[in-house]
């Protein structure tokens, strides 16, 4: 493995700020793991694992090593009449994953098609969308710990999933390399329509009895519609959580708002942070090179030359419109640097 000094992260995450690491190196075999993260620990430089970058904000320079993690392989666990287990390797890109697994018939994870970055980062975040998650699939992970280099085996219940949340992100946050991620799959499926833009665009289509694979690819359908191109554009995808509150205030601010876009939540009541932000005036809004996209208010830009620091100032000042008129406290969903 070569570890390359001062390297240009630029073209290594989907924002294309231009920012440097002082070192980078890539792991394209898990058994390497253990023995690379023994050399990098001794030099006590702070480490960052990255697949895609598809979920980061570099505000400046990162002053350690970068390990982009880049193993490839799907292996069949289990298999039987009515379900399939597979683990796959950490640096596996998501949404090759999917086509994948559509394409073999399995299904459970085709409403998560075309969600950007590599499949170790997906418990990370609980990755999710049109009323899946990773967590309804997820059978187990295995990680290193980045300090002891100790191996350890994680179930679902040990992962505490949450909406775009995990163990990782909190009390583990930093801690763990992860290795490979165990999906169970259906030989079976039934497919989940019931989100709302699902169903419609089936319709338009003229779809009465879909299958997984036209699911896949009404999604696509959707988000390309939706979601500019990080390869034209530099985004990471939603840049805000939906925000999830109490049932009475909910009802408070529907009888101000009726046209409030919301959704149930086993919390309390999930709502649109796009549709906030766009009632803050904020849809395509620019600041310099710093911008809210023109389509999807719930996603902000890097139109060519803008820095970390002002995509941060341009999300903080959305945050403040939102809290401002709503009492709303919008929680980024990319991880900021």
């Amino acid at each position: 493995m070569v570890i390359q000094e001062q390297r240009s992260l630029q073209y290594d995450h989907t924002f294309g700020i231009h920012v440097n690491t002082n070192y980078f190196v890539e792991l394209a075999h898990e058994e390497d793991a253990v023995p690379l993260l023994a050399s990098l620990t001794k030099d006590h430089r702070p480490l960052m694992i990255m697949g895609d970058g598809s979920n980061i904000l570099f505000t400046g320079n990162f002053p350690g090593t970068v390990i982009r993690v880049n193993t490839k392989g799907i292996i069949i666990k289990e298999d039987d009449a009515d379900s399939i287990t597979i683990r796959v390797s950490a640096g596996e890109v998501w949404d090759d994953v999917v086509a994948y697994c559509v394409g073999k018939g399995w299904g459970g994870i085709e409403n998560l098609s075309l969600i950007p970055g590599r499949t170790g980062a997906g418990p990370i975040q609980n990755i999710g969308a049109y009323g899946v998650e990773l967590k309804e699939v997820f059978g187990e992970l295995e990680a290193v710990h980045i300090e002891t280099g100790e191996k350890k085996v994680f179930s679902r219940e040990e992962c505490w999933f949450g909406y775009r949340n995990s163990v990782f992100q909190t009390t583990l946050r930093g801690q763990y390399l992860i290795l490979n991620v165990t999906l169970r799959l259906s030989r079976n499926p039934v497919p989940n329509i019931e989100y709302g833009s699902i169903r419609k665009e089936l319709e338009r289509s003229g779809i009465t009895s879909p299958t997984i694979k036209d699911v896949r690819e009404v999604v696509c359908r959707i988000r390309r519609n939706k979601l500019p191109d990080p390869g034209v554009i530099g985004n990471a995808g939603s840049f805000f959580k939906n925000p999830v509150i109490r049932s009475d205030q909910f009802e408070g601010l529907k009888i101000q708002y009726p046209e409030i876009v919301s959704y149930p939540d086993s919390n309390g009541v999930k709502l649109a942070a796009a549709w906030l932000i766009q009632q803050c005036d904020w849809k395509g809004k620019r600041i310099g090179d710093a911008g809210v996209h023109q389509e999807q208010p719930l996603v902000l830009v890097n139109y060519g030359n803008a820095t970390g620091q002002e995509i941060q100032n341009l999300a903080m000042m959305i945050r403040q419109s939102v809290v401002s008129r709503f009492g709303i406290l919008l929680e980024p969903e990319v991880n900021i640097l």
